[in-house]
């Protein structure tokens, strides 16, 4: 696990561009450095050892006669299987990490190595004689791969902020992603808020030579709920795959643990992983906080448990170190949380299961409920809910019981549903709030992806939506970003290739049975954990944001930032103070009114703004000013 940094093309001083950049993701690899620099290219990797601690693991990895340059952020699970091949073709090792199996695999197999990856993945090799960059990003996009093509010169890299350190990088700010965040509280395309910069879409490699690119795209999940097996051998059928993936992910030289919630996910991995320590935090409010029923499990199973009780104020002094490890802006309160929680397991291990992605491979939203109730409504024309989701939106006020589900059902799937928990702000309110306004643009972000499964059933097309944007964009980006900030490296079991060809033959009874979710996976939870967890009810990861805003110190910061001239350039700040105001005086304590979430996304947009275009090149944490 690590992270890299690059360019192709024409640079004076490239060993010290090369060095600048690698010194903005120290984080992601602290252990060692390497580079690799010619006259065309320079690639430059830090590194966190967990496979092969020798030195012999470092990074850059050549094949045989040193033609072939890798650089590589991941993990490999099947790299036995593979090496096993490749060493029967007459392919040499030199070590015994999983990285070299991806140099020899591209020797062998090309570009359709990336077919043949079981595991977690960011890599570009370098082949000298052809002058030619590959780079591929595996299938979920748990692993992070950005570029930018500026300047006769294409960068890429683990992280957007290596770029800056690059002369020929123009750093711009792109206005027009603003008005999608609001909504999703993330970016969710493939450009993001610097202009010319894009990450590359899971499943997707690229090929770069002679000053051009061609992106292919290699995977697509396909969800057929073709199975025809009982009940009884799915549930088995899951706990025999989903073990195996965990004994996969914990194929490490040092110590694996994991992060333990209240919830079935993480803690059927805990018991099926087997780990000796566990992590979790919370908060002083009880509501608000898991560590009591995670506690609880731990002991059921007799695990070590390490708890964390995060105070408001170190949530908030640390959001702006946040926002630089995060290098565009999510709104997601979790992920501030996820900062501490993977600070906390780096104080004693490198390597941690997570369980990011069991939600959407198994119909795990509460929100995948509703297309299954209300059945009779539907059945009403579509015209006549139209009409009524109008008037209840223009009509009946805020907060009054009924108005949010003829909103949703005025609206078919496809025009109502971008992503679980987003949905921030309308775009009608998006357009109010931003000085310029906003184009309408969710449906031009989603349309292709209902496209691709417009025959599906609505659970099945709601999974494909939230796969593609909530899952990579949101929850992978907070859980890479976060757990490298602290060099931890965060493994994911369910987001593994034979764990989704098992999900992708579900049918819908298996999966959503309102108002149960995730059914045949709690099915094979409760086999063997306790069914008070098996069957909890999801919470997501609860954080007192909406608490908070109302005491002075907090809604004082906030306050202040919306008066800054980054926020009066944006926004129109009125309406942003009069939001807040009404949130700290009770005004919409009901929570189908509560503002507290879009004030939060504002304010985190408007503290990562600061960071990255207020002050210049944005300056890691354990620097000073001098020093950057």
């Amino acid at each position: 696990m690590c992270g890299f940094a690059g360019f192709v093309g024409e640079v004076e001083n490239r060993e010290q561009v090369l060095k600048a950049m690698m010194n903005t993701i120290i984080h992601r690899g602290p252990d060692s450095e390497g580079t690799y620099i010619d006259e065309e290219a320079a690639l430059g990797f830090r590194r966190l050892s967990i496979i092969d601690l020798s030195e012999i693991g470092d990074q850059p990895l050549y094949n045989e006669d040193r033609t072939k340059v890798l650089v590589f952020n991941g993990e490999i699970y099947n790299y036995q299987e593979l090496r096993e091949k490749l060493t029967e073709a007459g392919h040499v090792f030199v070590s015994n990490t999983d990285s070299e199996t991806l140099i020899h695999g591209y020797e062998e197999w090309g570009e359709r190595l990336v077919e043949r990856l079981r595991g977690m993945y960011a890599f570009a090799i370098w082949d000298t004689k052809e002058k030619k960059l590959f780079a591929a990003r595996d299938i979920f996009g748990i692993k992070p791969l950005y570029y930018a093509q500026m300047n006769e010169t294409l960068m890429f890299g683990s992280e957007i902020k290596s770029f800056m350190e690059h002369p020929k990088f123009d750093k711009v700010f792109r206005e027009e992603a603003l008005g999608n965040y609001l909504s999703f509280q993330f970016v969710p395309t493939n450009e993001t808020f610097f202009k010319g910069v894009f990450c590359l879409q899971p499943g997707h490699y690229f090929v770069y030579q002679n000053g051009e690119m061609k992106i292919t795209r290699y995977f697509e999940p396909n969800f057929t709920g073709d199975s025809q097996k009982s009940f009884e051998e799915v549930v088995d059928e899951i706990e025999t795959v989903i073990k195996e993936s965990v004994e996969m992910h914990k194929i490490s030289d040092v110590e694996v643990a994991s992060y333990l919630s209240s919830g079935v996910d993480s803690s059927y991995l805990t018991y099926l992983g087997q780990v000796d320590h566990t992590f979790t935090v919370g908060f002083e409010e009880g509501k608000y906080s898991e560590i009591q029923d995670a506690k609880e499990f731990a002991e059921s199973i007799h695990m070590q448990n390490d708890a964390k009780v995060i105070t408001p104020e170190e949530y908030w002094d640390n959001l702006s170190d946040i926002q630089y490890y995060m290098d565009e802006p999510v709104a997601d309160p979790a992920a501030v949380a996820l900062y501490f929680l993977s600070k906390e397991a780096a104080k004693k291990v490198k390597v941690v299961l997570s369980g990011e992605g069991s939600d959407e491979l198994f119909g795990g939203y509460n929100i995948y409920c509703e297309p299954l109730e209300h059945t009779g409504f539907d059945k009403i024309p579509l015209g006549i809910r139209r009409l009524l989701g109008v008037f209840a939106e223009v009509c009946l006020p805020r907060g009054m019981k009924g108005r949010g589900f003829l909103m949703r059902h005025g609206k078919t799937l496809e025009e109502r549903y971008f992503a679980n928990a987003t949905n921030i702000f309308t775009e009608r309110e998006a357009n109010r709030i931003l000085k310029k306004g906003c184009v309408p643009e969710i449906q031009k972000v989603t349309a292709p992806l209902y496209e691709r499964v417009k025959e599906k059933d609505a659970v099945t097309k709601m999974q494909y939506v939230d796969l593609h944007l909530w899952l990579v964009h949101d929850i992978l980006m907070k859980g890479d970003k976060m757990g490298m900030a602290n060099s931890l490296e965060v493994r994911v079991p369910f987001l593994d290739k034979k764990v989704l060809e098992l999900a992708e033959t579900l049918p819908l009874e298996y999966k959503v049975r309102a108002p149960k979710t995730k059914v045949a996976l709690r099915g094979a939870a409760e086999k063997v954990i306790r069914s008070k967890t098996a069957e909890k009810k999801k919470l997501g990861f609860p954080i007192p944001i909406r608490v908070w805003l109302r005491e002075e110190p907090y809604y004082t910061r906030v306050k202040e930032m919306f008066q800054t001239d980054a926020a009066k350039q944006y926004f129109n700040t009125d309406l942003l103070i009069q939001m807040l105001d009404d949130h700290k005086n009770g005004k919409n304590r009901n929570e189908k009114t509560d503002n507290s979430r879009k004030i939060w996304t504002v304010y985190v947009f408007l503290v990562w703004y600061d960071r990255f275009f207020g002050h210049g090149k944005p300056v890691h944490p354990k620097m000073s000013v001098e020093e950057a």
